[in-house]
């Protein structure tokens, strides 16, 4: 069931992403561009999904569990440390170089979008460095 339900979730936000536009890497990459043809619709699109996440967050997490699944899985660190500083920096390096973030890009494969052949695999092998370098150094912090 928790299959079911997730595939529908990640099925409804690549419709969103296809209907936003934000499956179109010139979009993003126009929001990018303060001093040309910059596109501001990026950010009402942003600006739509926060109000969404914070009332849905809202609602949810005042129901106590989760309808499927059996607690909530919320981070327990506030702490800044490095990663929350470089992390995010590559993400937007690679977001203003490509046009894409994740699902956007994911969404752009299936509809063939040009550029999706070399961004999607270098995206999943920067993710794999990532989760190797993770993995390292959790190893040795316990060592």
């Amino acid at each position: 069931m928790s299959f079911l339900v997730n595939l529908a979730l990640g099925l409804l936000f690549g419709v969103g992403l296809v209907v936003s536009g934000m499956a179109d890497p010139a979009k993003v990459l126009n929001f990018l561009d303060l001093f040309g043809t910059w596109d501001p619709s990026l950010a009402f699109v942003m600006g739509g999904a926060v109000i969404v996440a914070f009332v849905g967050y809202r609602l949810v997490l005042a129901r106590g569990e989760p309808i499927v699944g059996g607690s909530f899985h919320l981070p327990t660190r506030n702490d800044i440390d490095a990663r929350v500083i470089v992390g995010p920096a590559i993400f937007g390096i690679g977001w203003g170089l490509g046009g894409f973030c994740p699902g956007p890009a994911l969404t752009a494969l299936g509809l063939g979008t040009s550029g999706t052949l070399a961004f999607v695999p270098a995206m999943i092998v920067g993710m794999w460095v990532a989760r190797l370098l993770a993995e390292s150094r959790t190893q040795v912090q316990t060592a």
